[in-house]
């Protein structure tokens, strides 16, 4: 794949030192301006790799349950295996520096905080994938959120969907207030029926690899919406 091959180039870069800006701007068609999708894509699954091989470090030890819950958020193109392994070893040798892979993530994506939301999702797999989630994990991934801007709704879906609470409550995840209308209801969970559907996030540049995410999303909302109704007793949507 082509676009592989700028990402190659991209991360060795980016590993001596080059800006996320930069290095897009260096890569730039003519013509085009800094939210083609393709740099996005790049630029979207450089700081991805890279912030998810932190994230597998910040306790100390990268784990194999962790490794394999990066391959399971992050899908990677059948012969392109190698080079995903290559940059996640180089970026988990240590956590330090995460914080600027997510500043360049959050900026290419300014106005689609649901993409950065589900980037957000696959880090909390990877922080519990040992059984749990410790307090410098905890930490990462709030700092990351606080990046990202992402609010405290947003914090707690993610965080909901990574860790697949049952018992969580479903006004979390839809955003409500628990004394909400059925309309309101209704109308939030439509709302990020659309704003979470993949084709939408696809459009804007979320890479084919992390796909799953948005469809977990989606689902997570569904089931959250379904929850609610039957508790008020009504009728299946």
């Amino acid at each position: 794949m082509q676009i592989w091959g700028k990402i190659v180039e991209g991360f060795t870069r980016l590993a001596h030192g080059e800006t996320m800006g930069s290095l897009l701007g260096r890569s730039m068609p003519a013509g085009n301006d800094d939210t083609h999708p393709g740099l996005r894509q790049i630029g979207f699954t450089i700081g991805v790799i890279a912030l998810g091989a932190k994230m597998a470090r910040v306790d100390g030890e990268v784990t194999g349950d962790e490794v394999e819950a990066f391959r399971s958020f992050f899908h990677v193109p059948p012969g392109e295996e190698r080079n995903v392994e290559r940059f996640f070893d180089l970026a988990k040798r240590d956590s330090s520096g995460f914080e600027s892979y997510a500043r360049q993530v959050a900026a290419l994506f300014p106005d689609a905080p649901e993409i950065l939301e589900g980037v957000l999702d696959g880090l909390f797999d990877i922080a519990k994938a040992d059984g749990r989630i410790g307090a410098e994990e905890a930490a990462y991934l709030a700092q990351v959120a606080r990046i990202f801007g992402l609010d405290a709704n947003r914090f707690e879906r993610a965080r909901a969907s990574a860790m697949g609470d049952i018992e969580c409550e479903p006004c979390i995840i839809l955003g409500l207030d628990p004394l909400a209308s059925d309309e309101q209801m209704r109308a939030a969970w439509l709302r990020l029926v659309r704003a979470h559907h993949p084709d939408r996030l696809m459009a804007q540049g979320l890479p084919e690899e992390a796909v799953a995410v948005a469809n977990r999303k989606l689902a997570m909302i569904n089931d959250a919406y379904d929850r609610l109704r039957r508790q008020r007793g009504l009728a299946a949507a």
